[in-house]
């Protein structure tokens, strides 16, 4: 689905195929950490009391994409929608890249509960990327261009622990120690790919578009997989990263993108439903980041 002005359009459709097609989860192009803190609230799990405070964590640019209004309706109605369903509640998960340092800082707190070792080893794993502060774009240039070394065996090797212990993780968190373990293991990977993409992303824009869907679409199947034989799952994300790119120019310059690996992956199973405009406004700015 495209987002910006058909935006309540999609919430109609999405509650649509929640309730009359029991769908289970909604995945959106949004970081992992933000979006799973929604989740907790929708499920009723989280800390949060109100849908605007659970949408708080949206801190990076462009938060309006979703700190607005259309989408705080939608997080309210589907906590209403989960309220007197006491199993197979409806998520929702984000499926992008972007939250290197939330991530990080995920994979601690879940380590710190379980196992304060395992913690201080990720510690001093993780503490490569110190130098840079959360500046992920400035530890890209220097070590795409040799400046300083880069994290990539720090950041693998951590990945590569929580995958040989999950059974163990796993089994040490008291509460709800499946989805627990999950949510830290995806920040792990997170780490892994995110720190991946900034180093790519001062070469050439078909490396680092391919290394941030290929994410997606691993995060996407990672998903289907947790949830179950059961999973049915609305993906939300620009028309970009949903049409199959083997049919535009993207293609063409050796672009893929989520919509085609998920063609590729499940076939008949996925459908594309996309949306164009018609009327509305727009918001723009000069430069990225700039002031609207």
């Amino acid at each position: 689905m495209g987002h910006t002005s058909s935006i309540a359009c999609a919430h109609r459709l999405r509650s649509g195929l929640i309730t009359e097609k029991e769908f289970t989860a909604v995945a959106a192009e949004a970081d992992w950490p933000d979006a799973y803190r929604i989740n907790q609230y929708v499920r009723f799990e989280g800390d949060d009391e109100d849908a605007i405070d659970a949408l708080s964590g949206f801190k990076r640019f462009p938060a309006w994409m979703w700190r607005n209004a259309d989408v705080l309706d939608f997080v309210g109605w589907l906590r209403n929608y989960n309220e007197h369903r006491h199993s197979h509640r409806v998520g929702f998960y984000g499926l992008d890249l972007y939250s290197l340092h939330a991530s990080i800082r995920a994979v601690l707190d879940f380590l710190d509960k379980v196992d304060p070792d395992a913690a201080r080893r990720a510690r001093y794993r993780y503490a490569c990327f110190d130098n840079y502060g959360e500046d992920t774009q400035a530890y890209g240039y220097a070590t795409s261009f040799g400046l300083n070394k880069s994290c990539e065996n720090e950041v693998i090797s951590q990945w590569m622990e929580m995958r040989r212990r999950a059974a163990d993780l796993a089994r040490r968190d008291g509460r709800d120690s499946r989805d627990a373990f999950f949510f830290a293991e995806q920040n792990a990977r997170l780490v892994k790919n995110a720190e991946e993409y900034y180093r790519s992303m001062f070469h050439e824009r078909v490396s680092s578009w391919n290394l941030r869907d290929t994410h997606m679409a691993e995060t996407l199947d990672a998903l289907v997989h947790h949830l179950g034989p059961t999973a049915k799952v609305i993906v939300w994300a620009h028309n970009s990263h949903l049409g199959d790119a083997r049919a535009t120019e993207m293609g063409q310059r050796g672009e893929l993108n989520l919509g085609q690996l998920v063609r590729q992956r499940y076939g008949k199973d996925a459908t594309l439903v996309g949306f164009t405009t018609h009327s509305g406004t727009v918001t723009a700015a000069s430069g990225w980041d700039s002031p609207c």
